[in-house]
């Protein structure tokens, strides 16, 4: 029987792996990277930086480019801001709204339509997105009110709905969305550096394709069956510009981290723990708790190693939803399969290091989570129902808290199964 010993050491294991697969993509490390393979041409930049991961992606530029940064424009998260990363610096720092739109979130569209409309025509234009610009920034169109905003937004994250079919809503019913943008650029060139928090790394669906044009199949959104209420609004906005418009000829997308570079980092790192991997590179979705549950089956049927899967699941909210995110959703239910198992340990967490509306990143799971003295009086079965899961793995204490990691290249689900010698 595998000790406590074991179990301990299994766990710290498993969340070096994460870690390791974090670090692999973290915007500043990426964009680095690429600045030093490519660098803009001659004259000043004008850097934009949207997203989660906008303030490590803006300091990896410039790691590189230095004093030819004229000014820049950073527009992220709330608690994703260190106050004095750009001191000193031409530099306006705004933080959205999200994981719903609010008034900073328009503030940010008109900060962004403004710094395009100043920069010079010698200016090199320098724009760097990763997951979370479809909230953090927006320019409605005409007969759109914020408040309508923010009924479809809290609508699509109680959906069920995934990123693709979300965004397709959130493109339809923006100025800037959906390769808008590049109308507002009149022709000028810009080079975009994106990190991937989409399946397939689809330029037109990361944050909504603010400079992409849709290539990909387009969603049927009333096939899908909306609220009347949603159906009308949708017929408010104006149509994208179509995927071989000239307007995207003079613009330079390139994706610099994604989810299978993580997943590769990860296996790098659980080999030279010494384990074997198992990686899938399959796309992990669907419902969160049913996905839990498979993949903690998977895991303990299988033979001894590490296993590697990477996604993004939904949960369909309940009308009072408790506290947690789909990371710890998915944990709860694999801890739930795994109760008295002692040999395997199960992490899901989110590569942002936050997981839905909470700070944490995800979960770390192993056969005594349900069972530990702390958690008495709770029903893990009843928290998932009430999407409580938070609640439940806070009390067990399998919380993983990272802060913000400078990156999103979606989740991350990790399992280790082994026998006493080898944890």
């Amino acid at each position: 029987m595998a000790g406590d010993g074991a179990i301990a050491r299994a766990r710290r294991d498993l969340l070096a792996i994460y870690v390791a697969a974090v670090d692999a993509v973290r915007g500043r490390v990426c964009v680095r990277r690429e600045l030093e393979r490519d660098a803009p041409g001659d004259g000043p930049v004008w850097l934009v930086a949207i997203g989660k991961a906008a303030q490590s992606m803006a300091l990896g530029a410039l790691d590189v480019l230095g004093g030819r940064i004229a000014r820049g424009l950073v527009i992220t998260k709330r608690g994703h801001l260190d106050g004095t990363a750009f001191s000193g610096l031409e530099f306006e720092s705004i933080e959205g709204g999200h994981p719903v739109p609010d008034e900073r979130s328009l503030a940010a569209g008109e900060a962004l339509l403004a710094f395009v409309a100043k920069a010079p025509p010698q200016a090199r234009l320098l724009i760097l997105i990763s997951g979370g610009c479809s909230s953090l920034v927006e320019v409605l169109p005409e007969g759109v009110s914020l408040d309508a905003l923010q009924r479809v937004n809290a609508w699509l994250l109680a959906s069920g709905w995934d990123i693709v079919r979300m965004n397709a809503v959130r493109k339809a019913l923006s100025r800037i969305k959906g390769g808008r943008l590049t109308r507002l650029l009149r022709g000028r060139a810009a080079r975009v550096l994106l990190i991937s928090d989409v399946p397939e790394d689809d330029p037109g669906v990361i944050g909504s394709g603010l400079l992409a044009p849709d290539r990909g199949a387009r969603v049927d959104i009333a096939a899908l069956d909306p609220p009347g209420w949603l159906r009308e609004l949708l017929g408010r906005g104006e149509a994208p510009p179509a995927a071989d418009d000239p307007l995207f000829d003079t613009i330079e997308s390139r994706i610099i981290a994604s989810l299978g570079e993580a997943r590769e980092a990860a296996e790098a790192r659980a080999r030279a723990l010494g384990y074997g991997v198992r990686r899938h590179d399959e796309f992990i979705s669907g419902e969160a708790a049913a996905v839990g549950e498979g993949l903690a089956m998977m895991l303990q049927a299988g033979a001894g190693c590490v296993h590697i899967w990477g996604g993004e699941t939904t949960v369909h909210l309940p009308p009072d939803p408790g506290s947690g995110g789909r990371n710890q959703h998915l944990a709860l239910a694999a801890a739930i399969r795994l109760e008295g198992c002692d040999d395997c340990v199960f992490l899901s967490a989110g590569s942002d290091g936050s997981d839905g509306p909470t700070e944490d990143a995800g979960a770390l799971v192993d056969g005594g989570t349900v069972q530990r003295e702390s958690v008495e009086g709770l029903d893990p079965q009843a928290c998932l129902a009430a999407a409580d899961s938070g609640r439940f793995l806070a009390a067990s204490g399998d919380l993983v808290h990272t802060g913000p990691t400078g990156t999103n290249v979606m989740d991350l689900m990790l399992g280790l199964k082994f026998s006493p010698g080898e944890a």
